[in-house]
């Protein structure tokens, strides 16, 4: 079992001048901490609009940031909002293989459609349509990567003429896909379309194995990629906050993460918003229950230990820690982090690699079966030329259009007439 960890970008009122420059950079700090620990993911959620639960709109610049400042540590977008509206398909081709390329290829692509009314409604995005949208484009995106040119494409939410989608990542075909998954049903959903599965349910190790053995069944039997390869993975998302005494690893990170979850039913559930008014921190500190027991990565190493050889009994492929949040402080993250990985992770790093081989061998017919689902790309489409506006009036036998500041620049730029 591998381990990641998590950012939303949490950011509790009230906030002084500097407090999203401290948010940002404290957060880049533990990234690095993670890559010089042995961590093996560092993932980056997109969300717009969710203050106090997320402050993390550009996650590819900040994922751009962290690549810059790591060496081996996977950069997982967790996720991409794939509705056009939010993110043209083009453009996030184009971002994810910069960014693989500047990472030396450790990009992980999730992907997702986003369910919060404050995010839906603003990009005018009709919540009945947005899994159709996210199916449309995460498979056209993909397509987009590995295609030379990208044959263009008349869809019900995106049309693209063709267009050679440039520069290409590093991995081929695509960096490995995700979706994000909040209930079984979308558990089945990843398992179909050949991805990995984001699972952010907050589920507990029982629990864990029913939707383990879900996906693996499915995507053994029903497997049809989306893009064009598969990443058969399932991870789940907990609490991490590692002391020696287990009663101060719950006062270091158990309001956090009792804040996460509160913030999350804040705007996705039972909340009621006024933009730029509501303080939800304070909110919170009225309503949200106090009793807390450790669980997941809370408590002692020896707590977290045997909490996360449950989940490594289950089955599950990795473990995503959210510390960042609420109003968790920086040093505590920071330090729980090292000794997660002096007194706990050693022992799952040791027996990962033959786990790994044996799920390999498992799963070879599978994949096989799966590959083969994917249909060719056609290498002999006939591409029109593009020409560029005074050609085409030209052509049309029409007044050519006023270009008299481009022919300059031309005649400078080439030493030729315009």
């Amino acid at each position: 079992m591998q381990f990641g960890i998590f950012y939303e970008h949490q950011l509790p009122r009230p906030w002084d001048d500097d407090a999203e420059h401290r948010l940002l950079k404290q957060a880049l700090e533990q990234v690095e901490l993670a890559d010089h620990l042995g961590i093996d993911y560092a993932w980056e959620v997109e969300h717009h609009f969710l203050e106090e639960y997320s402050h993390s709109s550009a996650p590819e610049v900040f994922l751009a940031a962290c690549s810059q400042r790591t060496r081996r540590i996977r950069l997982g977008h967790g996720i991409v909002l794939m509705p056009t509206a939010y993110n043209h398909p083009a453009r996030v081709a184009e971002r994810i293989a910069t960014l693989d390329l500047i990472s030396d290829g450790r990009v992980e692509w999730g992907t997702g459609s986003s369910s919060s009314r404050a995010e839906l409604e603003a990009f005018a995005i009709d919540p009945a349509q947005k899994q159709a949208m996210w199916e449309e484009n995460a498979r056209e995106t993909a397509r987009m990567m590995c295609s030379t040119p990208y044959p263009g494409y008349q869809g019900q939410h995106f049309s693209m003429p063709a267009r050679n989608v440039i520069p290409k990542p590093l991995q081929k075909p695509h960096p490995p896909l995700w979706l994000a998954c909040s209930n079984r049903e979308t558990i089945r959903v990843a398992a179909r379309n050949g991805m990995g599965a984001l699972t952010f349910a907050f589920v507990d190790p029982e629990n864990a194995r029913f939707w383990v053995e879900e996906y693996y069944e499915t995507f053994e039997k029903a497997c049809v990629p989306i893009g064009r390869a598969v990443n058969p993975n399932v991870a789940m998302v907990t609490g991490l906050m590692c002391h020696p005494d287990s009663r101060e690893a719950v006062a270091r990170g158990a309001e956090g993460f009792r804040f996460f979850g509160y913030a999350l039913s804040h705007f996705y559930i039972n909340g009621s918003h006024a933009p730029g008014r509501f303080n939800l921190w304070e909110d919170f500190q009225q309503h949200a229950p106090k009793e807390y027991v450790p669980t997941g990565g809370i408590g002692s190493p020896e707590q977290v230990r045997e909490n996360l050889e449950k989940f490594e009994a289950m089955g599950v492929d990795q473990v995503i820690f959210v510390q960042q949040a609420g109003n968790n402080r920086h040093e505590h993250i920071c330090a729980s982090l090292e000794l997660f990985a002096d007194q706990v992770m050693p022992a799952f790093a040791q027996r990962h690699p033959q786990q790994a081989a044996a799920k390999a061998e498992r799963l070879a017919p599978a994949v096989e079966r799966a590959l083969g689902q994917i249909p060719p790309l056609s290498s002999t489409l006939e591409i029109p030329p593009l020409h560029s506006y005074p050609v085409l009036a030209r052509l049309a036998g029409e007044a050519e259009p006023d270009t008299a500041a481009g022919d300059d620049m031309v005649s400078a730029i080439s030493g030729r007439p315009g």
